[in-house]
């Protein structure tokens, strides 16, 4: 039987990784190499844990959180294999591509993509509500896979590290508050969940 998942539950695993990454990454020592090459391991091995926690847990694995653990193992383990910090660099452009092209397949489909996952997060949202997220969401989606792509090949490793922190979070944060007033308009009646960064 699926258990059900708080959204703290939900929140620690689509970022835990995340931050374990960047904490690797900050604490370890040498070259930037060396420490993106740590840091890697330890977001891949993060994600295996997060993607099992979660099937213990709850007997689900939402297909957000599977796309991303299997990018950061092919990625990461590209990166650790060729000593090369532009495949860990590329992995979130193409986590955003992916996202973006399957919402976007979804609206022009008429198939309600985000709905189906995120519903219980989204109580009483109609189904404007719904068109208008989803439209959202690949628009914010492409636009990340752009701002990633123009950070990391304009600045260092250890800023683009930084900025997966301190940039992405926030940033996805405030476009999942900036829709609220929208899906108010559209019958939510709950703050609802956000999908992950990457």
């Amino acid at each position: 039987m699926r258990g059900k998942a708080s959204p703290q539950f939900r929140l620690l695993l689509d970022y835990g990784p995340l931050l374990v990454f960047f904490l690797v990454n900050y604490l370890g020592h040498g070259p930037a190499l060396a420490r993106v090459v740590e840091a890697t391991v330890a977001f891949m091995v993060a994600m295996v844990v997060a993607i099992v926690t979660s099937w213990v847990r709850t007997r689900h694995v939402s297909p957000m959180l599977l796309i991303s653990g299997a990018l950061v193992l092919v990625f990461g383990g590209l990166t650790i294999w060729f000593h090369d910090d532009r495949f860990i660099k590329t992995k979130p452009t193409f986590v955003y591509l992916i996202f973006a092209a399957v919402l976007g397949f979804g609206m022009a489909t008429g198939r309600p993509l985000l709905q189906s996952l995120l519903e219980t997060a989204y109580p009483g949202l109609d189904a404007t509500g719904w068109r208008k997220l989803t439209r959202n969401w690949a628009v914010f989606f492409a636009g990340m896979a752009l701002v990633n792509e123009a950070v990391w090949r304009s600045s260092s490793t250890d800023f683009w590290v930084g900025f997966k922190l301190w940039g992405v979070i926030p940033l996805t944060l405030l476009f999942a508050f900036a829709n609220v007033p929208m899906l108010l308009r559209h019958g939510l009646q709950a703050a609802g969940d956000l999908p992950p960064p990457e």
